[in-house]
């Protein structure tokens, strides 16, 4: 099932956590290095997750955190925020390490892309790494073209050479 969250008391914290398990384990060395026991480093990576969800991701305009349920278990996410109007972000699409190689993140990725379809025309912008080729791979079988070789995101407005802009137009 697909559920689009729009506001932050909607989350249930401890599941979307279960997604993001092996990125917040991994941001532990580079967000607190000092911290030596992980435990601690990884509950730090989770309260600063759930702080910028709450005080800045769901500030944004039309901010949805969409996630992909089965049997009853959060195994896929990503959000997506509007930048203007026909033209949406869309990052952090994660499978649960313990589902990934099932179709849960393209499952996810084309519900969205049709889900956004029902508004009308619009594009679609992401940056993936270059070294993430499973994710490079979902992108482009739900229809997400390579644009750039150097991926932009627009919430923090920076661009990176370490990834690739995609793009996703429907015209209706």
């Amino acid at each position: 099932m697909l559920i689009p969250i729009t506001h932050y008391n909607d989350l249930d914290a401890r599941k979307l956590m279960d997604i993001y398990s092996e990125s917040n384990y991994k941001n532990t060395d580079y967000f607190y290095p000092h911290i030596r026991d992980t435990n601690e480093a990884i509950r730090k990576v989770e309260e600063n997750f759930l702080d910028y969800l709450k005080e800045r991701f769901f500030k944004l305009d039309e901010p949805v955190y969409w996630v992909l349920e089965k049997d009853g278990m959060w195994v896929s996410a990503l959000r997506v925020s509007k930048i203007q109007t026909a033209l949406y972000y869309l990052e952090a699409l994660e499978t649960r390490p313990d589902k990934r190689e099932k179709g849960y993140a393209t499952l996810l990725l084309s519900g969205v892309v049709d889900s956004l379809k029902k508004r009308g025309p619009f594009l679609l912008c992401d940056c993936v790494s270059k070294q993430n080729s499973a994710s490079l791979h979902v992108h482009q079988r739900c229809g997400f073209q390579i644009v750039s070789d150097e991926g932009y995101n627009y919430l923090n407005e920076k661009a990176s050479n370490h990834h690739f802009g995609l793009q996703y137009i429907y015209e209706g």
